[in-house]
């Protein structure tokens, strides 16, 4: 009795007569198919990040570079993504964690930027791209050929943005204009944020002297200037300076009237009529005896 040879392969089907999609090598079986991939797939209530395939499937990522990729997505904001807390964290060492974080970066999952710290460092920050391109900020679009620069025509950077105007004093004095200055010198003493350029505290101390024109103590300006300040980094401290003695300005002080000048005291005289003592300017009769004359009626 013959015996079937059940290690002899099923007769291949022609790949040009079956289902395009049956040949996917991740599509789910459909009861007909044998070997291949299979999910067992749980819906997520919490703690999962949403991956694209562009990157889970990325046709030229590495294998770490995906799975460093798709670690980093996970993070929450602020976490530290160097080269040498990825190799804490993971087995692979810092040599291929550092050429992973480059695949990434070079294929616009991971973009690098330094930035300046009030305190004066420089610090760099890794920003993740879940889908690159999709939210590039116009500063890291490509440039078009009529902005690119060439080798020979460097490229200018955007000219900075002109401080508001402040308020100027009616009476302008060197020293007043001095005593303005030292205020404004004075205030990183009480937040090292404060520290002004001397472009800015020249363009900043007419403020400053308006408001010690108007009899404000320089203690008062200084409080107005340094209270209640952004707990964040302040981007341009003169421009928030400038607003504030622009829009905190105090009105004059009151007008002071003069004192009316001092009466005129006239010399004593002897009445020519009655022979009293009396105050004119002139010598002559005295009030009641001019009353008595007959032109007086």
């Amino acid at each position: 009795m013959d015996t079937h040879d059940i290690s002899a392969p099923p007769r291949a089907q022609s790949r040009h007569t079956a289902n395009p999609r049956a040949n996917h090598p991740n599509r789910r079986p459909n009861g007909h198919g044998h070997g291949g991939l299979t999910h067992d797939n749980a819906r997520h209530t919490a703690r999962f990040t949403v991956i694209g395939n562009h990157l889970a499937q990325h046709p030229e990522l590495s294998a770490l570079a995906i799975g460093l990729g798709v670690h980093i997505q996970s993070l929450p904001a602020g976490s530290r993504v160097d080269i040498k807390s990825l190799a804490a964290r993971f087995p692979e060492g810092t040599t291929r964690i550092a050429a992973a974080l480059r695949e990434l970066e070079t294929h616009g999952y991971l973009r690098r930027e330094r930035h300046r710290v009030p305190d004066g460092r420089i610090v760099t920050r890794t920003i993740s791209c879940n889908q690159p391109g999709s939210g590039r900020r116009d500063s890291d679009a490509p440039e078009t050929p009529s902005t690119a620069s060439t080798p020979s025509t460097p490229k200018r950077h955007a000219p900075r943005k002109a401080l508001p105007p402040v308020p100027r004093p009616a009476h302008p004095s060197p020293a007043l204009i001095q005593q303005a200055t030292d205020l404004l010198t004075g205030l990183r003493r009480h937040d090292p944020r404060l520290l002004l350029s001397a472009c800015d505290t020249a363009h900043l101390a007419p403020g400053v002297a308006a408001w010690l024109e108007r009899d404000v103590t320089p203690t008062a300006v200084r409080h107005a200037l340094t209270t209640d300040l952004p707990p964040e980094g302040l981007r341009r401290p003169a421009a928030l300076l400038a607003h504030r003695l622009t829009a905190q300005l105090p009105p004059p002080p009151p007008f002071r009237t003069p004192a009316p000048p001092p009466a005129v005291r006239h010399p004593l005289h002897n009445c020519d009529g009655c022979d009293r003592a009396f105050r004119s300017p002139t010598p002559g009769r005295c009030h009641e005896c001019r009353t008595d004359l007959p032109g007086a009626a």
